[in-house]
């Protein structure tokens, strides 16, 4: 072949390089951009951010965007505290790392919230009371910083029942003021971990974080179209969170998916020095999410907890239309009854332990923040008592000033021999009971309806279409919280009045991944999650 024809061929080939390069780059730049966040998986956004179609830049702004618009602003949603101010900067910064040395995990550079009980560096931890407004940690949360670790992004700081307890007003704080159910303006988010559960069901977040001391992330998640965890006690940390009564408390995740809610869970469980309780975590943490496995009702034994029906009746035919869904897909259903005593465990464990735990413990939290702000519990009240914030447009939920003097009140009762019967004999002796049905009937696990009754009306508005007959809507979540077993709620469907209802797979200690894996394979199967009216996608 000639020098000349060699010549020409490699001026051909340089002329078509040079053509196709600023096609490439141009379609690139395109590409930026144009990804929509919008009810998206932490999957789906870390490919978006791995291939360039977005930057976690792009992805701050665009739930600052989302966040004035509806939560600010529209249907005024009112589940954010407040907003990261350093979001955008540490974006950037996760940006410039991916690019020059990739990516830390699937979350590197995601956005989530954070309940206003979790520390958080930079802003202030108030757990909705206006007395702790000015209260600046020194340092994150352990949950919290396992995932700022993993490259996520806390974003803002969420809403919730003050201090951690309802008392009638379910998503109601002094500092906050009232959350609203994105699916119905009339309803509430339930509690206590309200705003963090309307978030990211209005997508202002990819993912939040929530605490459970007796229902706080079940009952949020159930009236929000979401998946919630209550892993088993001890397998995710409480350090840096406000305490509401240690043998109760957990943290845990709430997303849109069980995928999604498993990827966190991963990410924020494991042993801190600082929690006694997660001592034996790492054995535990598993991949959850890489494990999930879509065909896990077939064949798995499933009992019904049947006291737990009779409330209402869109309720019970929701989770029964779901039962009998677990059927067709290959479960055989057993019923199952627990005791009197654990059909309703407020009275002879929850109620009395949260009294006799709570001024000790939030005052041990109390002394960890910087000098100024308030040390005790009779501080908080006297703060919460005074003028200004009796007459501001937010005082506190008169019933939960009360809960505070009772608890101050009662705050000797934790050397009592009630208290120490209560820790050594009836908790172990509700785990054995629930562990003897388990293994009497070969359960996988065992389902209830997550709460008996929809999201019940807002306290400052009346709806007469809802209908609940229950003593207490709350009372199977009660069975979780007094053993520390694990319990997954996951969508099952929507009331007539267009909130979603949702259905609980409950199983014995550090069975996170057959649970959820349940709930995977039901989730998939029916498909029952929707999108809010009020919080619609920004075009």
């Amino acid at each position: 072949m000639s020098k000349k024809s060699l010549n020409f061929k490699a001026f051909l080939a340089i002329l078509l390089f040079s053509a196709i390069l600023p096609w490439n780059i141009a379609n690139a730049e395109r590409a930026k951009g144009t990804f929509d966040p919008f009810e998206k998986s932490i999957d789906e956004v870390s490919d978006a951010l791995r291939t360039k179609q977005t930057t976690s830049k792009e992805l701050v702004e665009y739930y600052l965007k989302r966040i004035e618009a509806f939560d600010k602003n529209g249907p005024a949603i009112n589940s954010i505290i407040t907003v990261n101010k350093k979001a955008l900067e540490t974006a950037k910064a996760l940006d410039a790392e991916r690019k020059y040395k990739g990516a830390r995990s699937k979350l590197h550079g995601i956005p989530f919230v954070v309940k206003d009980n979790f520390d958080v560096v930079g802003m202030p931890t108030t757990a909705g009371s206006v007395a702790l407004k000015e209260e600046y940690p020194t340092k994150n949360a352990f949950t919290v910083q396992k995932l700022i670790d993993a490259g996520a992004i806390v974003i803002a700081k969420t809403n919730m029942s003050e201090l951690a307890a309802s008392y009638g007003r379910l998503g109601y704080s002094s500092m906050g003021g009232l959350t609203l159910n994105p699916y119905n303006l009339d309803r509430d988010a339930s509690g206590s971990s309200s705003g963090s559960a309307a978030a990211v069901a209005a997508n202002f977040a990819v993912f939040g974080l929530g605490t459970d001391t007796s229902g706080s992330v079940r009952g949020p998640a159930n009236t929000t179209g979401l998946v919630g965890i209550r892993p088993t006690m001890g397998l995710t940390s409480r350090g840096g969170v406000i305490p509401s009564s240690l043998s109760l408390d957990v943290t845990g995740p709430m997303a849109r998916s069980v995928e999604d809610a498993s990827l966190v869970l991963t990410a924020m469980a494991g042993r801190d020095k600082a929690d006694k309780a997660t001592s034996s975590a790492n054995r535990h943490v598993k991949d959850y999410a890489n494990s999930l496995n879509s065909s896990s009702m077939k064949n798995a034994r499933i009992g019904v907890a049947t006291e737990f029906f009779g409330d209402n009746a869109e309720v019970d035919a929701i989770t029964n239309q779901a039962i009998d869904k677990m059927k067709s897909m290959g479960a055989e259903v057993v019923p199952v009854t627990f005791s009197e005593q654990t059909n309703y465990l407020w009275t002879p464990i929850l109620g009395p332990v949260d009294s006799a735990e709570f001024k000790s413990q939030f005052e041990k939290y109390l002394s960890t923040l910087p000098p100024g702000g308030p040390k005790t519990l009779q501080e908080v009240i006297a703060i919460s008592e005074s003028p200004e914030v009796l007459n501001s447009a937010t005082p506190v939920n008169p019933a939960r000033l009360e809960g505070l003097k009772t608890a101050l009140a009662k705050a000797d009762t934790l050397y009592s021999k009630e208290y120490k019967n209560i820790v050594k004999k009836e908790m172990p002796k509700t785990r054995k009971e629930i562990e003897k049905i388990m293994k009497a009937n070969k359960l996988d696990a065992i389902v209830f309806p997550t709460m008996s009754c929809p999201a019940s009306n807002r306290f400052d508005k009346q709806d007469s279409s809802y209908v609940c007959n229950a003593y207490d809507t709350y009372a199977a979540s009660y069975v979780a919280s007094a053993t520390g077993f694990p319990e997954v709620t996951v969508p099952a469907g929507t009331v007539e009045a267009g909130v979603p209802v949702g259905i609980s797979f409950f199983g014995t200690a550090f069975s996170e991944q057959k649970l959820l894996n349940l709930a995977y394979s039901f989730e998939q199967a029916t498909k029952a999650r929707t999108v809010p009216a009020s919080t619609p996608n920004l075009k």
